[in-house]
């Protein structure tokens, strides 16, 4: 058997017990006399796997997946209901913001305490103190009481204490979704050292980017079960298909219309390859195309052709257009026919978008068909931008 492991999680269960939300004294004293104890809640079911020494583990799942409860326990700050976790040499962790720091004491002294828990001597913690401070960058704020830091500082202050103490393992839950961008870059210096130090690290992040870039393997938690454990390409591709799954049944597609006019394909294109990309699409390219093909079964004057693109979250339009307004005329529809819609994705930043379509008339008030929601994207093309569009702008000298 491999001995050559820093983590090892064997048959880990973590199950929760419920309180029922709306239940009266009388419900909870009977209920207690006839053995009913509330509706028990499995976190984490069954898992298992190993981090060998020198390995950075991701680990990644949609929100309420189990990955905080296993790192917590991982850590040891909360026990197993089932199995076992196990770690060799020191661990140190940053599982949440501000976590075992104490609100009334300094910066300064919260690093100490710190050290102690850790168990380590006082005398080598004054000697990485100087370095602690420079990498959170708080050297103006180091003798203030935390309770007035800011939640970057926070976890700058704590990062810095986790990877400063040299621990054999480091356990980060998404310290790089607060901070700055010269902070994450820090971050990620600071991993990429670990790493060729031959340390062990487990990383939870929503950003799949960076969690490819960090992580020699990946594992992949759905509803408490670890459904993926192996290379970035196919743990990943399975963790998008789950989770644009959920944004389709969050975004709801609807169709409707008269049925005079209908559309017969919408399909996304890579334009590059000719390809169509599945209706819920993962794109990482700037440019895309919609095929859009109809048929009428008699002769319509003049129809217009729609499209809207949306936030898919909570459904904010962002941008809406159609042949109308480009001044594409069509003069009629009749049998089979369509258009080629070529759009920009540039200026539009990461995330998950909606795209609807319409057929309708000229003067806007018959509608044919309409598909609402009807192409999911994700965009993960880093955008480095603010908001949810970059809109073209240019710097100048002022005028003499």
């Amino acid at each position: 058997m491999d001995e050559d492991w820093a983590i090892d999680v064997s048959h880990v269960t973590k199950r929760f017990r419920l309180a029922g939300s709306a239940r009266s004294l009388k419900t909870a004293v009977l209920d207690a006399l006839r053995g009913r104890r509330g509706r028990v809640f499995a976190a984490l079911d069954d898992v298992t796997f190993r981090v060998r020494r020198g390995e950075t583990l991701g680990l990644i799942g949609a929100n309420g997946a189990g990955k905080s409860t296993l790192l917590s326990i991982v850590a040891g700050t909360m026990r197993p209901t089932g199995g076992a976790a196990r770690t060799r040499g020191t661990v140190s962790s940053l599982l949440e913001l501000g976590a075992g720091f104490h609100p009334d004491l300094t910066g300064r002294e919260n690093v100490m305490l710190y050290g102690a828990i850790m168990g380590i001597p006082r005398e080598t913690m004054r000697a990485r103190f100087d370095a602690i401070v420079e990498f959170a960058g708080l050297r103006d704020f180091i003798e203030e009481p935390v309770r007035f830091y800011s939640s970057g500082m926070y976890v700058r202050l704590g990062f810095a204490v986790a990877v400063q103490v040299d621990p054999d393992v480091l356990l980060v839950d998404e310290v790089l979704a607060v901070g700055d961008a010269e902070f994450q870059r820090k971050c990620l210096d600071k991993m990429d050292e670990f790493r060729r130090a031959g340390k062990s690290m487990v990383l939870i992040s929503h950003d799949i980017n960076t969690i490819r870039r960090v992580s020699d393997r990946i594992a992949h938690l759905s509803h408490g079960r670890l459904v993926g454990l192996g290379d970035a390409d196919s743990v990943v591709q399975g963790y998008q298909a789950e989770s644009m799954g959920a944004l389709a049944a969050a975004a709801g597609a609807r169709e409707w219309g008269t049925g005079e006019m209908r559309f017969t394909k919408v399909e996304l294109v890579d334009p590059a390859t000719g390809a169509a990309f599945p209706d819920r699409a993962v794109v990482a390219g700037d440019r895309a195309v919609v095929r859009l093909r109809w048929h009428a079964d008699k002769r319509v004057e003049r129809p217009v052709c729609g499209f809207s693109i949306a936030r898919a979250s909570d459904g904010a339009v962002l941008f809406g257009s159609n042949t109308q307004i480009a001044g594409r005329e069509i003069p009629f529809a009749e049998g089979d026919g369509g258009l080629d819609l070529e759009l920009d994705l540039s200026n539009l930043a990461a995330g998950d978008w909606a795209l609807s379509f319409a057929l309708h008339g000229a003067d806007h008030e018959k509608n044919y068909h309409r598909l609402e929601n009807r192409l999911l994207l994700r965009l993960t093309a880093s955008r480095w931008f603010d908001g949810l569009a970059r809109l073209p702008a240019t710097w100048s000298e002022p005028a003499p």
